[in-house]
Order: C-alpha cells, then structure tokens, then sequence
C-alpha cells in the first residue's frame, strides 16, 4: 500500500506526473487530483481528476528518477551505467563506491543491484539534493556522504570503485587502494584527454585494463517508414580496470 510522502508516478495516454502522495492536489488541464486519495492506494489502481480523466498509478523505477528526478548537472545516461554493471559484474554480493554523485541517479541504479553503495559528493549542496532523491527511491542501502573521495578512511575495502569526475592519477591510484583483489575500477569520462588520463593512469596499477564507448541510436517509426533517431549517440567513455 502506499505510504504517505511516498514518490509516484501518475500515468494515463496523454500525460505522465512525478507526484507526492499526502497533502495538496495536482492540478493540470486535465482536471485536479487530490494527492491525499493516493495514501492507502495499491501500486496499479486507477484514480481519476475532478474532469474524470484517469491515470494509473505506477512505483517509480530507475529510469523514471532518471527521467523526473532533480537534477544539479547533467547525469550519466542509463548506456552509460548499464556499461558499468556489466563490465564489472556488480551484483547483489558487492560493496560499491560511487563519487561523484551529482543527483544520485547512477546511485540510484547501483543501489538497486549492490548489496551496499557508499556515494561520495565534494558539493554539500549536490550531496543534500541526491540524499533527497535517493531516499524519494526508498534506497535504505545507499549512504550519502558530503566529502572528497580522497577522504576515504583506508580501512574501508570496496568490490567496486566508481568515479564520474575529473580523474587524475591520485584517484586511480587511490581506487586501488580501497579495492578487494579482482575488485573494479570504471571511470566515466566525457572527453577523450579525460578518458586517456584514467587510461594511463590505470595502465600501470591494475592488470586489465579497457575502455569502451556505446553510440546509442533510438529507433522512430512514422507513415513514412522507419529509421534511426538523428541524436547523436555519444555520451562518455567508460574505463575499466581490474585489481
């Protein structure tokens, strides 16, 4: 049943609402909807506006916080992450180190699969944002923390090491550190000098080590046929290495 404060979507043909179940109402063009109807509501049930028009209540998933979510800057694109948990096999046995965390999308998508996703954010302002998006996920796994990665206590030991930021060297070199044996490192890099400093960084320090780029085109179909999307499809790179 829905609990109130809870995050939903509110989907019918024509629109699509990211809404908070509790106090105040919806109002659109198509009629006003009290959000205090939704608390005991079942996830799939049908409630309609003050017009009659109906929508169906959906549990928000990844891509719908990827989609509706409160952004600081610009996330990761869900290629771009799907990337990263294939690459590195992230599973529900993992300990994963995030930083980086921006709106927390990608550790919204880690801590759905990880066991456990420490997120790092040098921005307290950003760190406040995701901590507030990662809760609205119903996450209890994903640990938020306003700091530099670089602060991490050496104790710590990680199955995974993530990082979307400017990489240097003393990163790479400080991902190993905290990496388990047969741990990974991936690093998403939009530019290719960024890209080439994790790459040679890396190189020296861990014993694989590949970089990948996913060109992504989207289908559209018409009367007049169907053909790729004109988007471009490039994104980042996403470098892998493995201790």
């Amino acid at each position: 049943m829905i609990q109130a404060g809870e995050r939903l979507l509110l989907v019918s043909s024509k629109r699509e609402y990211y809404v908070r179940a509790g106090e105040g109402t919806l109002s659109t063009d198509l009629g006003i909807l009290d959000l205090a109807a939704l608390v005991g509501a079942a996830y799939g049930s049908v409630v309609a506006t003050h017009l009659g028009h109906e929508f169906t209540v959906r549990r928000p998933r990844a891509t719908d916080f990827f989609a509706h979510a409160a952004r600081t800057g610009a996330p990761m694109l869900p290629k771009d992450i799907g990337m990263v948990i294939a690459y590195t096999g992230m599973n529900k046995n993992d300990l994963v180190l995030d930083a980086g965390t921006g709106s927390g999308i990608a550790a919204i998508y880690f801590g759905g699969i990880a066991r456990t996703v420490v997120t790092c954010e040098v921005r307290p302002e950003f760190a406040t944002r995701a901590e507030k998006n990662i809760r609205d996920a119903g996450l209890e796994n994903v640990e938020v923390r306003a700091c530099d990665v670089l602060e991490v206590e050496g104790e710590e030991r990680f199955d995974i090491v993530h990082f979307d930021l400017p990489v240097t060297a003393e990163h790479v070199a400080r991902a190993r550190a905290l990496l388990v044996p047969g741990g990974y490192l991936a690093c998403y890099t939009p530019f290719i000098e960024g890209m080439s400093a994790a790459y040679d960084a890396a190189a020296t320090l861990f014993s694989e080590v590949h970089t990948y780029e996913c060109m992504e085109r989207e289908m559209t179909r018409g009367k007049r046929g169907t053909r790729p999307s004109t988007r471009v499809g490039h994104s980042g790179y996403i470098t892998i290495a493995r201790r």
